[in-house]
């Protein structure tokens, strides 16, 4: 029908007297075929009565070819000269009502008209079609007739009711069922007010937009956004796991898994892609039911997927794989799940669809995350698959991150404990405990180490260090120093002096050998010795705390002693300490992580420290594990180290010296004291080896050595035999000639000996050999 406007004139008698080309366009007729006949042949039917005297109404014209036009029209009087009634001007359109209620018909959503009783009074064909009953079963009903009680129900009520009274539209979203529908959707609901011609409301009309795309896409970003913030929190891999499907479920399937690939859970590399069937082992499984009675696998159990399911084809073809019941790919998954655990079966009713999607990150394919849907009516679809894929490959950064932290962790643990000392040899000198705690720390193990090292004269280096930093990196470059300082301690070198030399070993470290700084490398270290047979304790540091020390039945007091730089400052000295203590003597050494901590003061930690090593204790270890419980951190984030040690003193009745008067012709008689001294401690197996050894060192004392000479004996686990002098030349093995008359006494000791070596002294230096004892 066209949208046109027609002008008729009718005279008194009812004849048109006057047709306007609208006229022609609405009913087809031209002038010539209407003027001068009734008015009344132009209409189909009966003329309604009252059109006239009403000025407005509906008529129904016959057009020319023979099907009727339902048209409004406005009628005006026209007048004659005197006055008198001269016939009437009709002006004619298409009909309003019928395109309203066409368009109300035929709209693409549910549309209603209710009264303010809430009695339906109109209903499109979409309405009638969602609550499952004909127009004529809903107008005049109360609308809580006609649908269940519910939450949903009186929220669509309260509405109503707020339009009714306020006379304010009202717009909102619902997520409910429909009569005729098998689940809920998405509805964006509109309602306003229809007001009569004073404007008060004389009806509600509401329009119900089908939202669900839209909803459900937005949930799905949702869950996107939920996931950068709950998925990964940790950097522990079964952690992350769980965090994906307490994501996943109930909001985005009823029963969701996470398999991995077994070596994503060791330190191996990824090994080439499988050929055939699929081997996964369960990380993590949710669902909604308590007690995941559905799951066909335990936790740490594994499984070889055979080609044709879902998650081998995920995996092997790196992408999202969609079933439904009814499948061959997924039926045949559940016949596997059934027969691997038939008690589940129960549970396993009403499945009707499943996602497999791959966990993939930087290239690497981690394992398989698989999607089911009971209770959710609707099926998985395209929609689905694109958000699984771009959610698995956000948890599948998050696994990967946690399963190298924990490879680089793994590794960096094995090289500390390989580096750190796995048994420490049995001293004379003194009795050793010791604590060694990696970090909790997401920053990994740090550098923190301990030695005890066994020195010439029964005396015994005491270390203990820890270098800035975690990881990987800093373990090797606790190993380095640890190496140094044993080789520095090899040759003797006073505790002050030593930690020259490692201070210029880390700053050659630091700057990598090109000249060039690179990232600060920072360390701590305490380097002390302690000798048994004059009781005394040298020590020196290099930033690091002081060590504390309990004489026997006092209590616990950190020695006063200068910190120094760190190492790697360079150029500033080192400050030695030396202290006499009894036998018995408690020196406990430790790392920094031990008393310091970003939640505590420094100064209460040490002071807890200072009471719980004064408290009496069975022994050593239970002393270690006490003041660790009193002292340690509830969370560490710092490696600790605690080295104890209970000093002893070797007696009279185990060392022997002598001193040695600077004449050649001596050197007999301190053989024969030696071998008498051997004798008394019952040691006669080695009288004749021990004669050699004095007779070549103290006759080198004096032919190239400068007095005082001293000798001494120490029989400890080895028979040590020293010589010092006031000469500061260290000797050396040479090869002599044929005819050359010495230069064959250090090579005939060396052979003789297990082991022998010289040390610089305060005075001079010192010449010792050592010797197996018998049956040693």
């Amino acid at each position: 029908m066209e949208r046109v406007a027609a002008a008729v004139v009718i005279d008194a008698q009812g004849r048109v007297t006057g047709w306007s080309q609208g006229a022609r366009l609405l009913t087809g007729r031209v002038a010539d075929e209407v003027v001068g006949r009734p008015a009344a042949e132009l209409l189909a039917g009966e003329p309604p009565g009252g059109v006239l005297a009403a000025g407005t109404g509906i008529l129904t014209l016959r057009h020319r070819e023979g099907h009727p036009v339902e048209v409004a029209v406005t009628v005006c009087p026209v007048l004659g000269a005197d006055g008198a009634p001269a016939g009437h001007v009709i002006t004619a359109g298409p009909t309003g009502p019928v395109l309203v209620g066409e368009a109300f018909q035929q709209a693409s959503m549910a549309m209603s008209v209710l009264d303010l009783e809430q009695r339906y009074l109109y209903v499109n064909g979409i309405a009638c079609r969602l609550m499952g009953v004909p127009e004529e079963a809903l107008v005049g009903r109360f609308y809580t007739d006609t649908v269940e009680e519910g939450e949903d129900t009186r929220g669509f009520v309260r509405h109503l009711r707020e339009v009714a009274e306020t006379g304010r539209p009202v717009r909102y979203e619902s997520f409910t069922g429909a009569p005729a529908l098998h689940r809920a959707h998405a509805w964006s609901i509109e309602m306003w007010p229809l007001c009569d011609g004073s404007g008060e409301p004389a009806a509600v009309a509401l329009a119900a937009f089908d939202s669900s795309e839209q909803y459900w896409a937005r949930r799905r970003l949702a869950l996107l956004n939920e996931a950068a913030t709950r998925i990964g929190t940790t950097l522990d891999v079964v952690r992350t796991a769980e965090e994906l499907i307490e994501l996943l479920v109930p909001q985005y399937a009823d029963f969701a898994t996470v398999d991995l690939l077994d070596w994503v859970l060791g330190a191996d590399e990824p090994p080439a892609a499988p050929r055939g069937g699929i081997e996964l082992r369960r990380v993590a499984h949710r669902s909604v039911v308590a007690g995941n009675q559905g799951a066909a696998l335990k936790p740490g159990e594994s499984e070889e997927y055979l080609p044709s399911t879902p998650p081998a084809v995920a995996l092997r073809e790196g992408r999202a794989v969609l079933a439904q019941a009814g499948e061959p790919a997924f039926d045949q998954w559940l016949a596997d799940r059934n027969a691997r655990s038939p008690e589940g079966r129960p549970h396993r009713e009403g499945v009707h669809s499943m996602i497999a999607v791959p966990l993939r990150a930087r290239g690497i394919t981690l394992g398989a995350a698989v999607c089911v849907r009971k209770y959710h009516s609707d099926a998985y679809g395209p929609d689905d698959a694109v958000f699984a894929e771009e959610l698995a490959s956000r948890a599948a950064v998050c696994v990967d991150n946690a399963r190298r932290f924990a490879r680089e962790r793994d590794t960096a643990h094995a090289l500390q404990h390989s580096l750190l000392p796995s048994g420490l040899p049995g001293q004379a000198a003194v009795e050793v405990a010791h604590r060694y705690l990696p970090c909790g720390s997401l920053a990994g193990i740090g550098g923190d180490w301990f030695d005890v090292i066994p020195l010439s004269g029964s005396r015994v280096g005491l270390v203990v260090g820890d270098v800035v930093g975690h990881g990987i990196q800093s373990s090797a470059t606790m190993g380095r120093l640890r190496t140094a300082v044993r080789t520095l301690a090899d040759v003797d070198l006073p505790p002050d002096e030593l930690l020259t030399h490692l201070d210029d070993l880390v700053s050659h470290l630091a700057s990598d050998g090109t000249g060039e700084e690179v990232a600060e490398l920072g360390a701590t270290c305490l380097y002390a010795v302690y000798d048994p047979v004059s009781r005394r304790l040298g020590l020196a540091a290099a930033g690091h705390p002081a060590p504390a020390v309990v004489l026997p039945g006092g209590t616990a007091e950190f020695v006063p002693m200068s910190a120094g730089p760190p190492l790697g400052v360079g150029g500033l000295p080192f400050e030695a300490t030396e202290l006499e203590l009894p036998e018995g003597s408690v020196v406990a050494l430790y790392t920094d992580g031990l008393v310091e901590d970003r939640d505590r003061d420094v100064d209460r930690a040490t002071e807890e420290l200072r009471r719980a090593l004064g408290a009496p204790a069975d022994s050593l270890e239970a002393l270690s594990d006490d003041v660790l419980k009193a002292v340690m951190p509830e969370q560490p984030t710092d490696d600790i180290a605690l080295l104890l040690v209970r000093t002893r003193a070797l007696g009279a009745d185990r060392v022997a010296t002598w001193d040695v008067p600077p004449d050649p012709a001596a050197v007999a008689a301190f053989r024969q004291a030696a071998t008498e001294r051997l004798t008394a401690w019952g040691l006669e197996e080695i009288a004749f080896v021990t004669e050699l050894v004095v007779s070549e060192l103290v006759t080198n004392a004096i032919r190239y050595g400068e007095p005082p000479v001293q000798l001494r004996l120490i029989r400890d686990g080895a028979l040590i035999c020293e010589v010092s002098d006031a000469s500061s030349t260290s000797p050396h093995l040479r090869r002599a000639h044929a005819y050359d008359e010495g230069g064959r006494g250090l090579l005939l000791v060396a052979q003789l000996t297990q082991r022998w070596g010289s040390r610089q002294t305060g005075s001079g230096k010192t010449i010792w050999a050592q010797q197996s004892l018998p049956g040693g």
